[in-house]
């Protein structure tokens, strides 16, 4: 198993912009000393608990402080992009990765997103627009011109040479391209299809394992229409996680502090207006009103000393059938930056240690 972190990136909204920017980076900077494979950037632009609009800023920044770790969008909201700038920005940022990029796409699932950039999410365009500008942007990379894309939502043409001298030529420095990242959340996810299909990196996001499941499915049933074979070692698993020296001190710095605020202010409320509160229980008969901060703590987080955090994760690790990477998802902790450090690093040091024997490429522990 490896470990990775996944940064909306998330802010308490009294938080200044260059604030938040700033810590965020100063993870980046220890999850690479600590020895973290990868790191990933989330798209927002109209929650203030997610207030980054621009992942490539914050990756261009951290790529020039770090040295091993892959770092990218988790991921950019394709609708909001032309799919021909967004191929060549992408293309440049992966050079300037020296080939570190990695590169995560996702559709919006934000009302809020929807209404600015006028897009209808509740009729699954955001879905369709996500797969269109996908499928340019590979062709942009891969198919030598001149051909014009019409598609339903954009029209690009890559053109023969002009004037004998301009033409086309940015190319990822990653051959064919960096490797792509789709997150999932609802149950039968069409995303999660979509990189069984396409041999996309899947990603599960924070849910209630009994969930998450069901999302090695939707990867396999996407891998069967062309004929692929999923490895379970490429199943990225979010999940909040905080370790500290005793389980006292992790619930109060958890529940207690950022994390908890943040799922109470901002997340609950959120996926109980979508209706998603179904995806944290721990069985279908629990009321809404019991999914609170401690009722996630409790069945869905993974917090307490290493030995109670080796052993959730080798649970959840069973109860889904394996996965290659775990991912810390990210909180703001830059009032208490170093109980945040330390968390990384017996994560890193104390707990992954002592799951070697998982080995997803089996299924099971080995």
């Amino acid at each position: 198993m490896e470990l990775g972190y996944f940064a909306m990136p998330s802010h308490p909204p009294e938080c200044g912009l260059k604030e938040g920017h700033d810590w965020d980076l100063q993870v980046l900077r220890w999850l690479d000393e600590l020895g973290y494979q990868e790191a990933w950037i989330g798209e927002h632009h109209t929650a203030p608990w997610e207030p980054h609009p621009s992942p490539d800023l914050l990756v261009a920044q951290a790529l020039l402080q770090t040295k091993n770790i892959r770092i990218g969008p988790g991921g950019f909201l394709l609708p909001y992009h032309h799919p021909a700038e967004l191929a060549n920005r992408v293309a440049m940022l992966d050079h300037l990765s020296n080939g570190r990029l990695n590169f995560g796409v996702a559709a919006s699932g934000l009302p809020s997103d929807w209404a600015m950039f006028n897009v209808d999410g509740m009729s699954g365009q955001n879905r369709d627009m996500t797969r269109e500008a996908l499928e340019i942007i590979l062709k942009m990379w891969t198919e030598p011109g001149p051909w014009t894309h019409k598609g339903k939502f954009w029209t690009v043409t890559k053109p023969d040479t002009m004037f004998d001298f301009l033409k086309p030529h940015i190319k990822p420095q990653q051959a064919p391209h960096p490797p792509i990242g789709v997150a999932g959340l609802s149950k039968n996810s069409d995303t999660l299809k979509l990189a069984g299909e396409r041999g996309f990196i899947p990603m599960s996001l924070n849910l209630n394992p009994a969930y998450v499941g069901s999302h090695w499915d939707s990867v396999e049933a996407g891998a069967a229409k062309t004929g692929r074979k999923p490895s379970r070692k490429d199943w990225r698993m979010v999940r909040e996680v905080f370790v500290a020296d005793t389980d006292a001190e992790a619930w109060k710095l958890s529940t207690g502090d950022m994390m908890g605020r943040m799922m109470g202010e901002y997340f609950l409320p959120l996926l109980g207006h979508f209706g998603f509160k179904d995806y944290l229980k721990a069985s279908p008969d629990v009321p809404d009103s019991d999914v609170t901060v401690e009722y996630c703590a409790r069945n869905n987080w993974i917090v307490g000393s290493p030995a109670t955090v080796t052993e959730k994760i080798e649970k959840i690790y069973q109860e889904v059938g394996g996965f290659g990477v775990l991912l810390v998802f990210g909180f703001d902790y830059k009032h208490k930056p170093e109980a945040w450090h330390n968390s990384l690093r017996l994560l890193k040091h104390e707990v992954l240690p002592r799951l070697k024997h998982l080995d997803a490429s089996v299924g099971r522990a080995a």
